[in-house]
């Protein structure tokens, strides 16, 4: 499948490097380590009533995800430099925005990856609408987008810097 900016994950190095790690981990030591978990519970007895088997299959249905979406990411990951700080809009920008104008009504987030993200700063997909209205703009644009309900909205681009992950 060809990439397009629609398929791609932009990464940092250092974004790439922990992720692959993270999949190398699971893929190896902790694949091994819910086996044994689910064999040592299996040997308990009866598994209809066996909480810690279901719990170990459970745990080992989510690393499984974990490991498909890992590999998935990675395929169509693309690893770059940070952006350039030149206020205009990118993935990998911690970008503010100001809805409709009002300056009083600002929003900070990273565009980018999840995968990216850090826990004090909330994420938005360059897909996503807002993303996609925002991508390529500079900082003192305005950008007017549908939003999901069918209705327009306008915001301005208040910064955009480039993520210190």
């Amino acid at each position: 499948m060809a990439q397009t900016s629609e398929n791609v994950t932009w990464l940092t190095q250092e974004a790439h490097d922990q992720l692959r790690a993270e999949l190398e981990y699971l893929s190896g030591p902790a694949r091994a380590e819910i086996t044994q978990k689910i064999a040592a519970a299996s040997e308990e007895g009866d598994l209809k009533e066996n909480a810690g088997y279901h719990a170990a299959r459970e745990e080992q249905g989510k690393m499984e995800l974990r490991i498909r979406q890992l590999t998935q990411l990675l395929e169509r990951a693309q690893v770059g430099a940070a952006p350039a700080d030149n206020g205009v809009v990118g993935p990998g920008m911690v970008v503010s925005v100001a809805w409709d104008g009002d300056e009083d009504d600002i929003t900070t987030f990273l565009l980018g990856s999840r995968e990216a993200s850090s826990d004090d700063l909330e994420t938005y997909s360059p897909q996503s609408p807002l993303g996609r209205a925002i991508d390529g703009r500079k900082v003192g644009e305005n950008s007017t987008y549908e939003l999901p309900n069918g209705r327009k909205t306008t915001v301005k681009i208040v910064s955009a810097k480039p993520h210190q992950g």
